[in-house]
């Protein structure tokens, strides 16, 4: 198995094989609490008029909108894990669309098969990649809104090609800690806690909790983010 790190936009349109598109703070971490928090289905979308298009298609759906980290107008959610209230997204559809990582997957075109990376589902991505047993993983770290580097993402591939290679990272929970001097240091900014709450950086920072991974996949509607048990 072929173990590829690519970056940013650019990065993804050349992601082929396996691609796992990496966004840390906060998108694919978000993903997997709206569906451990009971989504019935999301679709990640690009751009701003494709989501708030959802609306005309179904008038249920909870719209999930971020753009420079600030919840677009409009929309019932940004893109803050901690945002979620309990019930109010059971059985729900999300249209979530945001500056760094939904952008990943519409411009990761050659991919033969698309998943989200984040620390919070990362053992269980490593093991649906074993079993998958792909001739070539894309590691995309998507950075900062898809074109400046992020600490945080750059981690969590080097953590996804451990695992895949049995390697150990006992300082693991070290590096995570102090990403809140690096890449997460906005989270502990008191004058930006209602865009950036610390309990977003903890929660998106909580590894290994979920099960399942998240894989894209496409119908005639677009993106569709399907959430495999393992």
């Amino acid at each position: 198995m072929i173990i590829e790190t690519y970056r940013l936009i650019e990065g993804a349109k050349r992601a082929d094989g396996l691609a796992v598109i990496i966004d840390v703070f906060r998108a694919f971490s978000m993903e997997c609490y709206l569906y451990a928090m009971g989504a019935r289905e999301i679709r990640p979308v690009g751009g701003v008029e494709a989501l708030f298009a959802w609306r005309e298609k179904d008038g249920g759906c909870v719209l999930v909108g971020e753009r420079h980290g600030k919840k677009l107008e409009g929309c019932d959610l940004g893109n803050s894990p901690s945002s979620i209230q309990p019930g109010t997204i059971l059985g729900k559809r999300i249209v979530h669309s945001t500056s760094a990582g939904t952008q990943g997957i519409v411009n990761a075109a050659r991919a033969d098969e698309i998943i989200t990376g984040s620390f919070v589902n990362a053992k269980a991505i490593a093991e649906y990649i074993r079993r998958k047993a792909p001739d070539k993983v894309s590691l995309v770290c998507m950075g900062k809104e898809g074109v400046a580097p992020a600490e945080e993402d750059d981690l969590c591939a080097a953590y996804l090609e451990s695992l895949l290679k049995g390697r150990d990272m006992p300082d693991i929970d070290v590096k995570l800690k102090g990403l809140r001097n690096e890449g997460g240091r906005h989270f502990f900014d008191p004058e930006n806690q209602e865009v950036f709450p610390e309990s977003d950086f903890w929660m998106c920072i909580d590894r290994d909790q979920f099960d399942f991974v998240l894989r894209i996949e496409r119908d005639d509607d677009g993106f569709v983010s399907k959430m495999i048990r393992l």
